[in-house]
């Protein structure tokens, strides 16, 4: 059997010891697979994607993600640094030491594989919310990410754009043989991909067919509202 790209075993993070975000949080993401993250406000699905990326350090517990790994926030304005496309998408490549044509060619084909490369010289601010979540995933192509962790990509995107962008990733994931795990609570979003996580207070609590940890999530809200 193929080794998972990503695997949470019994993770604890917390912020102070009377706010526990993740508690014995475990769950594996199998290689080349779209996995997405369910779960209430409050659940600890940001604060684990976090976790995978090394962007914060567990208490106890332990993770394995199989590198390199590309991180795209909910606003791309957080990570996008360079007055330009191209030289965004280069930016990521300095520590690789790779040679100028070499760098041409991961940017053209990132960018061509998020259908942007005719936007290479336009500045980041003349971008949609949409280009611009799409130039963020398109570093993560050029430095041959393994696994992307996505974290509600699609939240400030309207509907129209967030079916696009989920569905250019879903088709990217299996071109590519990419793992990614893609929180979200837009439920239309499952459509897309392979399985789910529910995630309450902390720990995985169901996984497996997205339609039906749809229902259950529909569910747990209504209890939430009454």
């Amino acid at each position: 059997m193929t080794k998972p790209a990503i695997v949470v075993d019994e993770v604890c993070f917390q912020w102070s010891p009377t706010a526990p975000v993740l508690q014995s949080c475990s769950l594996e993401v199998p290689k080349g697979e779209f996995w997405m993250l369910l779960g209430t406000n409050g659940s600890g699905k940001s604060t684990l994607l976090r976790v995978l990326a090394g962007l914060l350090t567990p208490q106890s517990g332990q993770v394995d993600v199989m590198p390199p790994v590309g991180f795209v926030f909910q606003n791309p304005d957080h990570q996008l640094v360079m007055p330009t496309v191209g030289a965004d998408v280069a930016f990521g490549l300095v520590e690789e030491k790779l040679s100028i044509p070499q760098i041409r060619q991961r940017v053209d084909e990132a960018l061509t594989a998020v259908n942007l490369s005719h936007l290479q010289r336009r500045p980041i601010y003349a971008l949609s919310g949409g280009q611009k979540q799409r130039i963020a995933i398109a570093g993560a192509i050029a430095r041959h990410c393994e696994v992307l962790l996505l974290d509600e990509p699609t939240a400030l995107l309207d509907p129209d754009s967030q079916l696009d962008l989920v569905s250019q990733v879903q088709k990217l994931i299996k071109h590519r043989g990419m793992t990614a795990l893609w929180v979200t609570h837009r439920l239309d979003e499952l459509e897309y991909c392979d399985g789910a996580f529910l995630l309450e207070q902390g720990q995985v609590i169901d996984r497996g067919d997205p339609q039906r940890l749809r229902r259950r999530l529909m569910q747990m809200e209504g209890r939430q509202e009454e």
